[in-house]
């Protein structure tokens, strides 16, 4: 097996080699950058935004949720000021909501602490609710143009290639090493700039796999590239070993309305609303009464199937047995937050994504 040098003294290690990088580097970005809604009026808080939309999502799918958002909320202040359901309704679909809670907790530490304006320095920006050290010195680079080194998905793949990194870039060790090297070759000027042509060198040149090296702009100082490597480095992630869960959604009808329940902190998908939802291993519709009771107070009876949903979130894939339910007796409970809806009300409610297929479902029907 080939070991591969780190850097030499012929690339990026003196000051006009790494000039001569950013040069390269900006110059291919100002000619092929993306046209992004957030790449316009570059403000801070615009930019956070688009950065927690970003996490662990693509371009394409953030685009039209972006806008949406930035109308709904063109300001930290209206953000603020927003009820969480309205935040996680307009978030709806984009999954991570987590994202959006913080988001929205974020706004109001910003509106309490920082009087509605939107931290200019690192460390009040790191403070905020969800946001790390990369999210922090993107926001400010990007608005700010201030020098600040990021680090991300599409940057580690690129420096791990830069540096001809064999062993894991994920490691505490490397994840230094990287840090240092993404603050080595900033630029004085239009650092905003040049951390997005990282990434965006990154996302659309060098990819995990195939890379376009023919056409990238910094070819001819890769290792990487020169040993033909570029498909064993970076090391690959270890594959996800999903666990396979079986649940049940009731659909509690009464009269023309069924009945949602608010997910509660801590939940999957807390602050959304959904159908009473619990795990179960098989049908029993003894238990499924009782489950229903415990969740929501009500007696319910049992009767027909509705759907067998089948999706994932994070590590688990889970197959959502769907069945419908007459209300028979009882009253909500009282330390759970639980609605009667008509079909046609669903739309109001911020749902999870099998949930909207349910109310999709009692719509058309």
């Amino acid at each position: 097996m080939t070991t591969l040098p780190m850097l030499d003294e012929s690339q990026l290690q003196t000051s006009a080699q790494r000039t001569a990088f950013r040069r390269r580097l900006l110059k291919w970005f100002d000619a092929n950058q993306r046209d992004l809604p957030w790449r316009k009026n570059r403000t801070p808080y615009r930019i956070w935004v688009s950065e927690i939309m970003l996490q662990q999502t693509q371009v394409a799918t953030v685009i039209d949720y972006y806008l949406r958002f930035m109308k709904r909320f063109p300001n930290v202040k209206k953000l603020a000021a927003a009820d969480q359901a309205d935040v996680l309704k307009l978030w709806e679909g984009l999954g991570y909501y987590r994202r959006a809670r913080q988001l929205h907790a974020a706004a109001q530490v910003v509106v309490e602490k920082h009087g509605g304006r939107f931290p200019t320095d690192f460390e009040n920006v790191l403070a905020l609710p969800g946001i790390g050290r990369y999210t922090a010195g993107a926001i400010l680079s990007i608005s700010l143009d201030q020098k600040l080194p990021i680090l991300e998905g599409n940057t580690i793949r690129l420096f791990a290639r830069l540096l001809a990194m064999r062993d894991d870039p994920r490691s505490s060790t490397n994840q230094k090493v990287l840090w240092e090297f993404s603050e080595s070759i900033l630029p004085r000027k239009r650092c905003g700039d040049f951390n997005q042509a990282l990434m965006e060198l990154g996302s659309a040149i060098c990819t995990p796999k195939s890379p376009r090296c023919l056409i990238c702009p910094v070819a001819a100082i890769c290792p990487t590239r020169a040993a033909g490597l570029q498909d064993s480095i970076p090391l690959p992630k270890k594959k996800m070993v999903y666990e396979e869960l079986a649940e049940t959604a009731i659909v509690v009808r009464k009269k023309k309305k069924v009945l949602l329940r608010r997910c509660a902190e801590g939940e999957r998908w807390a602050g959304l609303w959904d159908f009473p939802r619990f795990e179960s291993t098989d049908r029993n519709t003894s238990f499924e009464v009782e489950a229903v009771k415990q969740l929501t107070g009500v007696e319910v009876e049992i009767e027909d199937d509705l759907a067998v949903l089948k999706h994932g979130v994070t590590k688990f894939r889970i197959t959502l047995s769907c069945r419908n339910a007459k209300f028979v007796s009882g009253r909500l409970r009282r330390d759970a937050e639980l609605t009667w809806v008509t079909p046609s009300g669903l739309k109001d409610f911020p749902l999870s994504v099998t949930g909207r297929k349910i109310a999709k479902m009692l719509s058309e029907a």
